[in-house]
């Protein structure tokens, strides 16, 4: 009897020196990253669906902590801070697990975290190179879309780069508005599917290439009973996170090339990439078209809305970038028995200045053009923006 329990202390003193050497090993399982990204800025007046007001204010500040949970999970949380309609507002962008060890390329994420769809979405806007998201991704996904939900995804085995993948989301922020509350949501809104190639381009440059599509059950219109004065009266309270233009069906397609002397990025780059979205299945299925037909002379441009940017940045220095960027929202707004057409144009140029990898200041004008969008008018926006990260940062996505 003394003799098993000998042997069973020693068994468990075994495993537990070879816990503690597994966790000695991989220092994350004890020690997590844990970091905070600092937005401010100044701008002089308002853009239409962006989170910045006039003024001095707070942009999208973050904190966030990962780790490897074990040899099988990795998990993230990442809270933000921002100021929305003279309020400072906490939220959760990102509370999720990953797996680490599944076979054949899969992959699965579950929990509230970035959708992969098209190319700019899944990354923070802290790594942007300009002070807001362009006009589509603020009028069709609400700036960046994040949602609770699960993730599959899969990296096949050849020689480019290739993934493809499949979501499902909640899809709260993704609603077509309920003027009346009588309407019921389904549970399950968004299913989202992308695929993304990519390789070298020679030496100095490399490329990658994708397309999307997001299913929002709950994307179509309801038939309006009110005034077209009280309806950008509601818009403009919607939280900047949400839709302010929704449909069914929304495709994306995306493109980004980027350059630089030998591979090194350091010191010199140029990145050059474009989106482009269409957005279709917006009517209220209860309405009658055929009987507006004739009243409403825009009837026949209401099959789509759409957006597009197109955007260059360049590293002069390891100090010094300048980016350029257009972008064009055509949407329509429904008026009683007839849609709205609206129009934004941007044109932005960005100069920033980087002492180090964690810190940034940025000046950036933008003008912008819209014809009867929300009651915007062509306007000149200049933004002062500097962007800090104390602590651990992990590297940038492609």
């Amino acid at each position: 009897m003394i003799i098993s329990t000998m042997r069973l202390t020693g068994v468990a003193a075994a495993c537990a020196i070879l816990s503690v050497n597994a966790y000695a090993q991989d220092s994350s399982l004890t020690n997590p990253s844990i970091s905070a990204v600092l937005d401010g800025y100044y701008q002089n007046t308002e853009r239409p669906m962006a989170e910045r007001v006039e003024g001095f204010g707070l942009g999208h500040t973050e904190l966030a902590m990962s780790a490897n949970i074990d040899d099988m999970f990795f998990g993230k949380l990442t809270a933000m801070i921002e100021m929305h309609d003279g309020e400072t507002e906490l939220g959760l962008e990102e509370a999720f697990i990953q797996t680490l060890a599944m076979p054949y390329g899969l992959s699965m994420r579950a929990g509230r975290f970035l959708s992969d769809i098209g190319y700019l979405n899944n990354q923070h806007v802290h790594t942007d190179s300009f002070s807001e998201r362009p006009a589509a991704y603020r009028a069709f996904l609400g700036s960046h879309y994040f949602d609770d939900g699960l993730r599959l995804s899969y990296v096949a085995p050849t020689d480019l780069y290739w993934t493809m993948g499949a979501e499902a989301f909640k899809g709260d922020d993704m609603r077509a508005t309920d003027e009346h509350g009588e309407r019921e949501y389904e549970p399950i809104g968004v299913y989202t599917a992308f695929t993304k190639i990519g390789g070298d381009a020679g030496v100095n440059g490399s490329w990658q290439a994708g397309l999307s599509y997001l299913r929002n059950e709950n994307g179509r219109l309801t038939a309006e009973e009110h005034e077209h004065e009280d309806e950008l009266e509601v818009l403009s309270d919607e939280h900047v996170h949400s839709a302010q233009y929704t449909g069914e069906n929304t495709y994306v397609a995306d493109f980004v090339y980027k350059w630089a002397p030998n591979g090194n990025y350091k010191y010199q780059h140029l990145t050059l990439s474009g989106e482009y979205f269409r957005v279709t299945d917006f009517e209220p299925l209860e309405e009658d078209h055929e009987e507006h037909e004739d009243h409403d002379d825009h009837h026949e441009s209401n099959d789509y809305q759409q957006g597009w940017y197109v955007s260059g940045v360049y590293q002069l220095s390891p100090h010094w970038s300048a980016g350029l960027r257009y972008g064009q929202v055509d949407a329509l707004s429904m008026h009683d028995d007839h849609f709205d057409e609206q129009q934004l144009k941007e044109t932005e140029v960005s100069l920033a200045w980087h002492h180090s990898h964690f810190s940034t200041v940025r000046l950036q004008y933008t003008n912008q053009q819209g014809t009867n969008f929300d009651g915007f008018e062509d306007d000149n926006v200049i933004t002062l923006q500097y962007v800090m990260t104390l602590g651990a940062h992990s590297a940038h996505q492609f």
